[in-house]
């Protein structure tokens, strides 16, 4: 339920606290800071801030205990910290989201970034939140309409589903989730952006996104030059707004760019913290991190609404096989790969279809739409294997009845998979049964 001003601002005046407990820096590590007289008091995660004598007033989070001491790690640099400085421990940082934040751009503490006054919802929430219970969560959805001719019919959204979208870096992977935000028919939009460049923020604002998308989205920003903690937090934060909408009954597109960026700063603070390197340096912790983020996306429980989720991760060389895109993808409800060679001949999304799958098929087609599909993979497959003979022109027509219906329609189907969508599901699988029509 929206708050009034004044329910606002009384939530802003009961965030104060007027009494912290207190402890005092003696050594200061490489990156980390040691905090006695804390260790009765201090709890895993609680936000800190240490006042230094030089001056400066950092922000920290508890990483770890140990018999008399507290370590920290901190916000930013901590240059100006010195031996005695005074530490407060401010408890479990939560986030208070509010109905007001739609348009708005905020930060992982629920900051406002975008020069305008912002005020807090009226409860706190976890940022840690778990996820519904597994027995009392609703299936998948109905499909919904994506505003993309290979969304609507190829790889199918259903409500509360969840995607990967597997991509290097320039590959239009941005592009593509500005497209999602702006076509995929959902009530609210939140979009995680985790170590963005920060030029990057306002354009993906004002020219990608544009005001039809920002008109009915969150916007939870860190930028790269921030700390792995604000980092990490940017995608608990921005899936907490989530959650808030959804247990209003609505239907949330919750857009993560990107989770690889999210399981390289918990690497930071995990290392920071003494947990041991394993799988090509990600500590052990990773796989936990990521799939519980994924899981609190998805169908609500009866009376709530439903996450559907696109979770982008960059692939160096398109290595499908690297930690992050591993634990991911068998995490998900389907997977899209873009393709560095299909964008260099300018067809964009630059989706690879025949390494894409969205696992609410069959169920969320007919079983005429489903016998299109079929096809339109079958051409595309047989294209694809024979597509090195026909561009070296040793592929004889007539050899292969497939693969010459293949060569037919080939043009059609990839400028398919380019086309917007407006006109809604139906008229994409119409246009989807105009390019197989050349196959005969």
């Amino acid at each position: 339920m929206a708050l009034n001003g004044l329910e606002r601002l009384q939530a802003e005046i009961a965030d104060l606290g007027a009494v912290h407990p207190v402890g005092r820096v003696f050594e200061v590590g490489k990156g980390t800071i040691e905090v006695s007289g804390l260790t009765t008091r201090a709890t895993l995660g609680d936000r800190a801030r240490i006042h230094a004598q030089s001056g400066p007033v950092f922000g920290a989070e508890v990483i770890a205990l140990r018999r008399g001491a507290v370590t920290l790690l901190a916000d930013c640099a901590v240059e100006g910290v010195a031996i005695g400085d005074r530490v407060e421990v401010l408890g479990q940082a939560g986030i208070a989201p509010d109905d007001s934040w739609i348009g708005r751009i905020v930060d992982p503490f629920g900051r406002p970034l975008d020069g305008r006054p912002l005020l807090r919802g009226g409860h706190d929430r976890n940022i840690r939140a778990t996820p519904p219970p597994a027995a009392f969560r609703r299936r998948l959805g109905e499909r919904v309409e994506t505003g993309l001719d290979a969304f609507n019919t190829l790889l199918p959204l259903v409500r509360g589903q969840r995607i990967g979208l597997f991509a290097g870096s320039g590959v239009g992977k941005s592009s593509l989730l500005a497209k999602f935000a702006k076509g995929v028919a959902a009530d609210v939009v939140v979009i995680a952006l985790i170590g963005e460049r920060g030029r990057e923020l306002r354009e993906f604002v004002e020219k990608t996104l544009g005001p039809e998308g920002m008109a009915r989205s969150v916007i939870v920003a860190a930028t790269s030059d921030q700390s792995p903690l604000v980092r990490r937090r940017c995608g608990w934060a921005a899936m907490t707004v989530a959650e808030y909408f959804r247990d209003q009954g609505k239907h949330v597109l919750f857009l993560a760019d990107s989770v690889t960026r999210f399981a390289e700063a918990h690497r930071e603070v995990a290392l920071a913290a003494g947990e041991p390197p394993s799988l090509r340096g990600y500590p052990p912790s990773t796989s936990h991190q990521i799939m519980s983020l994924a899981e609190r996306s998805g169908p609500g429980m009866e009376g709530a609404g439903d996450i559907t989720a696109v979770f982008s991760v960059l692939v160096a060389g398109s290595d499908m096989e690297e930690p992050v895109a591993d634990i991911l993808r068998g995490t998900l409800d389907g997977h899209v790969v873009l393709d560095r060679g299909i964008a260099e001949r300018g067809r964009f999304p630059a989706i690879d279809l025949l390494r894409s799958v969205s696992r609410s098929l069959p169920e969320a087609a007919t079983p005429a739409e489903n016998e299109l599909i079929a096809k339109a993979r079958k051409l595309l497959g047989a294209y694809d294997r024979a597509e090195m003979m026909i561009q070296a022109g040793l592929y004889a027509a007539g050899s292969d009845p497939v693969i010459d219906a293949a060569i037919k329609v080939w043009p059609a189907l990839d400028g398919f998979l380019a086309r917007d969508a407006a006109d809604g599901t139906r008229s994409s699988f119409s246009r989807l049964s105009l390019a197989l029509a050349a196959a005969g």
